[in-house]
């Protein structure tokens, strides 16, 4: 409890845009069964996100998401805490990329803000960045404009590259709307904890809502 495949779908009965699973190898959050259940569900976006093990290329390249997001996790990591070395992992992402960009599914990395990070990107032949939004999310309270800065430069290096942009970590109803207002181009983010926590007080239904009228703000 809850079911997760009747989640995902009132998720988006309530007006979620795309489905977002991290299966770790401890399967602490989602199960390789529950990332096969949830696919033919899913009728908006379907998002898997992961480091890229050999067991978890397989099971993307096995269920075919429309997005896949590379985390450079350790095996036994809590949380994701940072994002790849472009130039010093290029060839391990190019190799990856290549895989998943060949079965037709788009890709994102999950990257630092740093400009370089970003601009190197481009050589591994992803799709999209993901801005890992952690430090941005702890440093809005006490200097918002401060904890935007290398965001806003990292997401301008980004369009510049002609990448996409992603954004996820810590982002939540308080934070979120001043980053979409500074980096309005951001194609999409990815909200899990903030917004279960949100629904154990306002109700899942509303609290999507309360999202969406946030990423519009």
């Amino acid at each position: 409890m809850p079911d997760v495949q009747k989640t995902a779908q009132d998720c988006e009965r309530f007006g979620a845009q795309g489905i977002t699973v991290h299966p770790r190898p401890d399967e602490r959050h989602i199960t390789r069964k529950d990332v096969e259940l949830l696919k033919p569900l899913i009728t908006t976006e379907f998002n898997i996100e992961g480091n890229p093990t050999p067991e978890f290329i397989e099971l993307v390249l096995k269920h075919k998401p429309h997005q896949v997001t590379l985390v450079p996790d350790d095996p036994g990591q809590l949380t994701s805490d940072h994002g790849w070395d472009t130039v010093k992992h290029k060839d391990f992402l190019v190799d990856i990329i290549g895989r998943f960009k060949k079965a037709g599914i788009r890709t994102s990395i999950f990257v630092d803000p740093d400009p370089e990070m970003v601009k190197n990107a481009v050589h591994t032949g992803t799709d999209r960045v993901e801005l890992y939004t952690e430090s941005y999310a702890s440093g809005f309270n006490a200097h918002k404009e401060k904890a935007i800065a290398p965001f806003r430069e990292a997401a301008e290096v980004a369009k510049n590259e002609g990448l996409g942009l992603n954004a996820g970590h810590d982002l939540n109803l308080h934070n979120l709307p001043y980053f979409i207002r500074t980096i309005p181009w951001v194609d999409e983010v990815s909200i899990g904890h903030a917004l279960i926590c949100d629904a154990l007080y306002l109700g899942l239904e509303n609290t999507i809502q309360l999202y969406l009228r946030a990423l519009r703000s």
